[in-house]
C-alpha cells in the first residue's frame, strides 16, 4: 500500500493541557490547547499566559486555547448547579482537574460550569473571552427546554453564522 497524499493546509493540533509542563509543550509544538472544567481565572491567569510565553518563546504564532464548559441557560441556577455537583463530581477529583479546580478556588465542576440566564450567561461567556480563549466549546446541560434554551443562546451569539 502506498502513501496516501493530503491536499490543502493541515488541520490544527491542539493538546489537551492544563499543568505547566504540558502547556509549555503545546506552546512549543502544536496550535494551542483545549481545557477542560477550567474557569476565567485560572484560563486568564495560568493557561493562557504560560502557553502564549512557550508559544513566543518557540517562534510560534499565538496559540489557539479552547475552553469547554458545561453550561445551562435556566432559571433554576441553584438547582442546575446540583445536578452537576452530583453527575459530575467525580471528575473534581481527578489530580489534573482538581489542580485547575483548586486554582479557581472551586469546590467542584458546579463552581465553574457556566450557569444562569441568557444575560448571565452572554456575561460569564464575555469574561472566557476576555480571559484569552480564542474558541469555546459548549457541553449544553440540563433538561431539554434548558439544553435548547442554551443552544439557542451559542448560536445567537455565534460569530460568522
Amino acid at each position: 500500500m502506498g502513501q496516501v497524499a493530503v491536499a490543502g493546509t493541515p488541520p490544527p493540533v491542539l493538546l489537551a493541557a492544563l499543568a505547566p509542563a504540558m502547556l509549555r509543550l503545546a506552546g512549543e509544538l502544536a496550535d494551542g490547547t483545549v481545557t477542560w472544567m477550567t474557569g476565567p481565572r485560572t484560563l486568564a491567569d495560568h493557561i493562557v499566559p504560560s502557553i502564549t510565553k512557550a508559544a513566543e518563546a518557540a517562534g510560534r504564532p499565538s496559540p489557539r486555547v479552547v475552553a469547554g464548559l458545561l453550561v445551562s441557560v435556566t432559571d433554576d441556577e441553584h438547582g442546575v448547579r446540583g445536578r452537576i455537583a452530583e453527575q459530575f463530581g467525580l471528575a473534581g477529583q481527578v489530580p489534573e482537574y482538581r489542580a485547575v479546580l483548586d486554582r479557581e478556588r472551586a469546590a467542584g465542576p458546579q463552581d465553574v460550569a457556566i450557569v444562569g440566564d441568557e444575560a448571565q450567561v452572554e456575561g460569564r461567556l464575555r469574561r472566557l473571552r476576555d480571559a484569552g480563549v480564542t474558541d469555546f466549546f459548549a457541553a449544553p446541560f440540563g433538561s431539554p427546554d434548558e439544553q435548547d434554551r442554551t443552544i439557542d443562546l451559542i448560536a445567537a451569539l455565534a460569530p460568522n453564522q
